[in-house]
């Protein structure tokens, strides 16, 4: 009898992150101060961020946190998340490869996110604050920190990419049910927001933008931090827990993945799915090839640079160290979602640039068809950005038909495409565009990196 969906118990959900940049020899560079250029130090952190939150994102030794038992209990709603083979998308494909999936789309707000938002608001709550604020792109985000937030009673601020506010009216509406406040950005409710439709005019926004209204909208108001869905390392241990359940039914099962792919905008995803197999690499334990998938239309890792720069287009936040093409990049209004940030996590940045992984990009015609073969294969409606892992898994699967190999393909589906339908209708009436930007966009882009020396 063939196993589909293979789970872990109740009782095998991880009961601590793994902290990854432990195992790293070269750690990620630390987040610069906008003013002075110089190492951010807890105490300049924590007018931010929670404080917690401050000490997971600045401890690169420690290699597990203990996940709090009342975030434990939050997981058990829709965790453990399944393992899937993917036997119909196999024989389409009439592939040697054998194909899973890790299917972190089974919760109302449709993706991965969800992980990190109910520890951040956890963290949030146990520090006595009234609220937070954040940004979302494709609003999956915003969706997962509003649920987040009315678990633990607490108020919640989105500021929303304007293209996908005004793409995706399903999105918001559930954010506001769940008694989000959601504001298309860049708005004219905050001064950074007032600039930057002045700078701008009729922009339709990037998550750059929101970043900036959202860090503003909590330093200004007392007993509000700013809370973000990506690109942070303590963003990629809190979604440690994606690669965690799977290696764990892997060793239940008995099989070794060979290739393990992952879509990345900021590298929430992506991180979370690798970190424990890359931990044994990293150890010498085993060895795995990890793939990056991101879209043409915002390539930071494919055509970006390496260096410091603003995580945000109004340079209030503090620097970081990543593949970057450039915080005043504002992307094509495409459907690649939540994977259209100028940068890339410092941490996975620091792996691709010690040749630890390898990348793709793909235009979103061919990410969308990928997406209507898995659909029509496995009866689930891939999001946008989940789709260019699909891609990048059929593209390794027909390499092995070529082959002959007989290799074990593990790819992230961080969720479902159910509020993505305007995208899926473009796709299939052939009026979807592709877009990939000039050498000369990318390089005006690139060019206000500021030069920074540590």
């Amino acid at each position: 009898m063939k196993n589909y969906r293979i789970y872990l118990t109740e009782e095998e959900i991880p009961t601590h992150y793994y902290n990854l940049r432990a195992d790293m020899k070269n750690k990620p560079a630390p987040l610069l101060n906008p003013g002075t250029y110089q190492p951010m130090t807890k105490d300049e952190l924590t007018p931010v961020f929670c404080e917690e939150l401050v000490d997971q994102e600045l401890d690169n030794e420690t290699r597990f946190f203990e996940i709090p038992q009342e975030v434990r209990d939050y997981y058990r709603i829709y965790r453990p998340s399944p393992l899937v083979r993917a036997y119909n998308l196999e024989k389409k494909l009439g592939t040697p490869a054998k194909i899973y999936f890790k299917f972190e789309g089974n919760n109302t707000s449709g993706s991965h996110k969800l992980n990190s938002a109910i520890a951040q608001a956890y963290y949030a709550k146990k520090q006595g604050l009234k609220g937070v604020t954040t940004e979302t792109g494709a609003g999956q985000w915003g969706t997962a920190m509003s649920m987040a937030c009315s678990y633990f009673d607490l108020e919640c601020d989105v500021y929303m990419v304007k293209v996908s506010y005004e793409q995706k009216p399903f999105r918001r509406e559930v954010m506001k049910t769940y008694g989000a406040n959601v504001t298309a950005s860049p708005s004219d409710t905050t001064q950074v927001g007032r600039q930057l439709l002045e700078k701008y005019p009729g922009t339709t926004g990037s998550l750059g933008c929101a970043i900036s209204e959202a860090v503003e909208a909590a330093v200004t108001r007392e007993g509000y931090r700013y809370v973000l869905g990506s690109v942070l390392n303590q963003v990629l241990l809190h979604q440690s827990v994606i690669g965690l359940e799977s290696q764990k039914v892997f060793e239940k099962i008995g099989v070794k993945p060979d290739v393990i792919i992952g879509c990345t905008g900021g590298g929430s995803n992506l991180g979370g799915l690798i970190a424990p197999f890359m931990g044994e690499k990293l150890r010498g334990e085993a060895d795995y090839h990890f793939i990056g998938v991101e879209p043409t239309s915002c390539p930071s890792f494919t055509r970006g640079v390496f260096a410091y720069d603003f995580c945000d287009t109004g340079h209030v936040c503090p620097l970081a160290k990543m593949y970057t093409i450039g915080s005043g990049y504002i992307p094509a209004p495409n459907h690649a979602g939540g994977l259209r940030f100028h940068g890339m996590s410092p941490i996975l940045s620091q792996l691709y640039d010690d040749g630890l992984m390898d990348v793709v990009s793909y235009k979103q015609t061919e990410v969308f068809e990928a997406a209507e073969l898995f659909a029509n294969a496995e009866g689930i409606l891939p999001a946008p950005e989940s789709s260019h892992a699909i891609r990048a898994a059929v593209d390794e699967a027909l390499k092995c038909k070529e082959s002959g190999e007989e290799k074990v393909i593990l790819f992230g589906l961080s969720g479902t495409g159910y509020f993505d339908l305007v995208a899926y209708e473009q796709y299939n009436n052939g009026t979807m565009q592709d877009y990939v930007p000039t050498d000369d966009e990318l390089q005006a882009a690139i060019a206000t990196i500021p030069e920074v020396e540590i």
